[in-house]
């Protein structure tokens, strides 16, 4: 399942998604951003009012998508590009030109991505690499992802259809390999927002990719199908790399799971307190 992306148009921040292979766009970010508008919701209603062939054509521009939201995640009307186009032709703004393009510019980003997958590998590690990341733990990291994205991709073929199917199945795979789930994993590091797995170390980075990586074996060599059957599944996969991080820790003397992240100093530093 795709993450919800941040873009940043003249300092505005515009969340986005992948969907049916193209970028959607949240719609009352792309109003905040064009109007700097306090109750985007508010001006938008105004202008379907206002625009009432927007208003007649709003069925097939609008699409509910889960988007991350301080609060978790939520569905929020998005548009793919040329449902924004549509829109901001309804929007009298200065910003409305330079936001065309640069629109234009970010989902071209996504067109080179689908006709060379690599682009998309390489942005990714650019993006580790300028965070500070060291090259050693990126390699582990871009290696969880392929191994993540070929588990949900048996999911999906498998009969996993909405979001908490995936949170259920990613549960029992954490609770095995970890003996917690992913939101107390977080709590452990002190993390809200952030990606999990962007705050763990070598050793949890590793025992994640076992857990997933068996599973989708597995998967494949039962022939699983369906949500009961994929769980129990989980809870095998999950059980070997939880197996392997028990012996580990037992040799090493101490645990696998870490409170260390990658917050910066100022905030890891308050946790600490």
């Amino acid at each position: 399942m795709e993450e919800t992306k941040i873009a940043l148009f003249k300092g505005r921040k515009v969340r986005r998604v992948i969907y049916n292979k193209e970028w959607w766009f949240v719609i009352v970010d792309v109003v905040e951003a064009l109007t700097d508008s306090v109750q985007p919701d508010g001006y938008l209603k105004d202008m379907r009012r206002r625009d009432e062939e927007l208003n007649k054509g709003w069925g097939q521009i609008a699409t509910p998508l889960l988007i991350q939201t301080p609060g978790g995640k939520q569905q929020l009307n998005c548009a793919n590009a040329e449902g924004i186009f549509r829109i901001v032709q309804s929007i009298p703004s200065q910003k409305a030109e330079p936001f065309k393009r640069w629109l234009a510019r970010v989902g071209y980003e996504r067109v080179q991505e689908i006709e060379n997958p690599e682009l998309a590998t390489k942005r990714t590690r650019m993006l580790y690499k300028l965070k500070g990341y060291p090259d050693s733990w990126i390699e582990k990291r871009m290696r969880g992802i392929a191994i993540r994205e070929e588990l949900t991709d048996e999911w999906q073929k498998r009969g996993a259809q909405r979001e908490r199917d995936y949170e259920i199945l990613t549960a029992e795979i954490s609770k095995a390999t970890f003996g917690i789930t992913p939101s107390e994993y977080k709590k452990i590091k002190g993390l809200k927002r952030e990606n999990l797995r962007d705050h763990m170390g070598d050793f949890e980075l590793i025992f994640s990719m076992l857990g997933e990586r068996a599973t989708t074996e597995i998967h494949r060599n039962e022939d699983s199908c369906g949500l009961p059957k994929l769980k129990s599944d989980a809870r095998a996969g999950g059980d070997i790399a939880g197996g392997a991080r028990k012996q580990l820790e037992k040799r090493l003397g101490r645990p696998i799971v870490s409170r260390d992240n990658f917050l910066p100093r100022a905030r890891r530093q308050k946790l600490l307190k």
